[in-house]
């Protein structure tokens, strides 16, 4: 395999990860929300508010860095940045938060996510039901009169054509529901933990937007995540086993499309997605490949998204996936294990930054859901019209 030589490997870590609650209602603003899981992050690592000196955020986040600087104590800001658009930007907000590091611009970024995604703004609703989406070269406007409301009907177009084209059945999709689901009741924290699900479950859900039904979305939530990343020197003499980055990487893919999403339906092959070019990068820089990875935690705002992944960053190919979910290679125990926290589906839907800590977590071996032995973690950040990744690594 080519490396990136260029790409400094293990330079930077995350040293802390803090989450909040997830549910339906927080009842509290989204800064008091960031505020508490930049907090707990903090104090996870062992660290205070003035030892941050950046801050980076989500696009779509209404919390600016400032007003979390303000609401931590932070004394002063010499770094703060954003990355997206939206579910495409946790693992390229880590990538800022490294680069500022590596460039003498910052010693320790926080990086978080924050949404009242169910009680607040539902980035799943429709722009009839939510006015003020569309337009601000979001192209929406072009789409919406002929029906296409929502990323759910979307993605339901992307799953169509897949399984034209592949032959997936819905019970093989249904796999990565009720995998997540399984992680979820494992882990306490996730809004899922106390439901089961079994397959006469999925199937007695209501159609959305065929072929995805309910369970094939993720869970609108509210809620916040966030990690601390430093140099892995310091982070070595910090409160917790640092998780080592690896390599990061981002994608818009060739000919990405202008816009947020429904642009990207124009594409030659509306079934790829940007990680297929995101992952040459990413392995690149790491030296590592598909069959080094022990635990993925795979951006899954719908199951499609997740199994068109799969086969993007080599771990099954197109085509094979459907045989690959039945045969459990997805669960515990089969050859790639993911969103062992639950995942967007069943554990909450923070917009990818859950699952950067979870996979923080399975490098700490401190997963509700631990792989055993688990040394290499992947994260994504998925959906068009760009994606980021990064690889964690125990030290």
């Amino acid at each position: 395999m080519s490396t990136d030589p260029t790409w400094r490997r293990d330079a930077c870590a995350i040293a802390g990860i803090g989450t909040t609650e997830y549910s339906r209602d927080s009842g509290v603003s989204v800064t008091a929300l960031a505020v508490e899981a930049a907090a707990n992050a903090l104090a996870d690592a062992g660290l205070t508010p003035a030892d941050v000196d950046g801050i980076v955020r989500n696009d779509m986040d209404l919390v600016s860095c400032a007003a979390l600087a303000d609401g931590l104590g932070v004394p002063n800001l010499t770094y703060w940045g954003e990355a997206g658009p939206g579910g495409s930007g946790p693992a390229a907000m880590v990538a800022q938060a490294v680069a500022a590091i590596m460039s003498g611009q910052a010693t320790t970024v926080v990086v978080f996510r924050s949404l009242n995604g169910r009680s607040g703004r539902r980035f799943g609703l429709s722009p009839v039901a939510t006015p003020e989406v569309g337009g601000n070269e979001t192209f929406e406007e072009f789409f919406g009169p002929y029906g296409l409301l929502s990323s759910g009907q979307y993605f339901a177009l992307v799953a169509q054509r897949y399984m034209s084209e592949t032959g997936l059945t819905s019970e093989q999709l249904a796999q990565i529901a009720l995998v997540t689901r399984r992680r979820a009741n494992s882990n306490p924290a996730a809004q899922m933990y106390e439901r089961t699900m079994t397959l006469d479950d999925y199937f007695d859900s209501r159609m959305l937007s065929s072929p995805l039904r309910l369970y094939d979305y993720c869970l609108e939530t509210d809620g916040a995540a966030a990690v601390v990343v430093t140099t892995t020197e310091r982070a070595e003499d910090l409160r917790q086993t640092p998780a080592l980055i690896r390599s990061v990487a981002m994608s818009t893919c060739p000919h990405p499309q202008p816009g947020l999403m429904y642009p990207t339906l124009m594409r030659e092959d509306i079934t790829a997605l940007p990680s297929r070019v995101c992952q040459e990068t990413l392995y690149s820089r790491a030296g590592l490949g598909p069959a080094d990875v022990d635990v993925a935690q795979i951006y899954d705002c719908y199951s499609i998204t997740a199994l068109i992944q799969l086969e993007d960053y080599g771990f099954c190919k197109r085509g094979d996936t459907g045989d690959f979910l039945a045969d459990g290679q997805i669960d515990l125990g089969g050859s790639i294990p993911i969103n062992t926290s639950g995942g967007h589906m069943s554990e909450g839907y923070i917009h990818g930054m859950n699952h950067v800590v979870e996979g923080v977590r399975q490098i700490r071996g401190t997963s509700t859901s631990q792989v055993e032995g688990a040394r290499v973690s992947l994260v994504t950040s998925a959906p068009p019209p760009a994606a980021s990744a990064l690889i964690l690594v125990s030290a």
